[in-house]
């Protein structure tokens, strides 16, 4: 009896960990480049009562007496799916159509960058190109930051990353290109807030970040779309969904502690 009530425990705490993924989903419906999560559960070890035995020629064999301790969560994966496209004709607001990253820096000397799929990019008073929180955009060769000509009256960005800058001498300056990146496991970033992503161990590459050009067959970096957002992937269906799962499995749980006390409770009172 008490281990069924350890049991019940231990399915309320998975399931509240499970609503507080999927509020944190709902909450993000609206972010750039948000990714959403989901939460998996497996059992605990069981405990064996008996243990199977071989059958003979004259004997049947049986199988083990095991007794599950609960469940667990053993995963929160990070879904990298992409997220549905956003026009808004911003000439600093970039979407990555494919599996690349952005990558910004705090500062110059920052050395391994961030990763980011809000591409929504602003020019500072400087002309730097920046993030919304001020973190600078690295180009291509990993550098920081991309600044634009004093005398530029017009600017574009091409699908490799490009930055097509119109001279008020009536020449171009295209020398410049925003960089991007591509690792081997996305669900292996960790997330650092404000859209942002560092990598670990388990993203690939040994953590490194190496940028690259953006539209690369080769690296299947994506291609930069310029006056577009990616919006959030979270499924208000899916979720909706799902917290109803949580919170019926959180209610089953607890009616199992609520019975276990039950049946204890009367077996307190056989002493009577």
């Amino acid at each position: 009896m008490l281990r069924s009530m350890y049991s019940g425990v231990s399915g309320m705490k998975g399931f509240q960990t499970k609503l507080d993924v999927i509020g944190n989903n709902i909450a993000n419906v609206n972010t750039t480049g948000f990714k959403s999560s989901r939460v998996m559960f497996k059992d605990i070890l069981s405990q064996t009562s008996s243990g199977a035995s071989a059958s003979g020629e004259e004997t049947a064999g049986s199988n083990a007496k095991q007794i599950g301790l609960g469940s667990t969560v053993s995963s929160i994966d990070t879904l990298h799916l992409p997220g549905s496209a956003m026009t808004t004709n911003n000439p600093t607001d970039l979407r990555l159509n494919g599996d690349g990253f952005f990558l910004v820096k705090m500062n110059a000397d920052q050395e391994a960058p961030y990763l980011t799929r809000a591409g929504d990019f602003h020019i500072d008073g400087n002309r730097h190109l920046v993030t919304s929180d001020g973190f600078f955009v690295a180009d291509s060769g990993g550098g920081v930051p991309i600044t634009l000509a004093d005398d530029v009256t017009a600017f574009s960005i091409s699908q490799d990353g490009t930055i097509v800058q119109t001279l008020a001498s009536g020449g171009t300056d295209n020398a410049t290109k925003i960089g991007v990146t591509k690792v081997i496991n996305p669900e292996g970033l960790e997330k650092i807030g404000g859209s942002l992503y560092r990598a670990t161990v388990n993203s690939g590459n040994e953590g490194e970040i190496t940028a690259m050009e953006a539209n690369s067959a080769d690296d299947g970096t994506g291609a930069i779309i310029a006056g577009q957002l990616e919006m959030s992937n979270v499924d208000l269906t899916g979720e909706f969904t799902e917290m109803i799962v949580a919170q019926r499995g959180f209610q089953a749980n607890s009616r199992i502690i609520t019975t276990s006390d039950e049946v204890l409770q009367e077996v307190v009172n056989l002493k009577r």
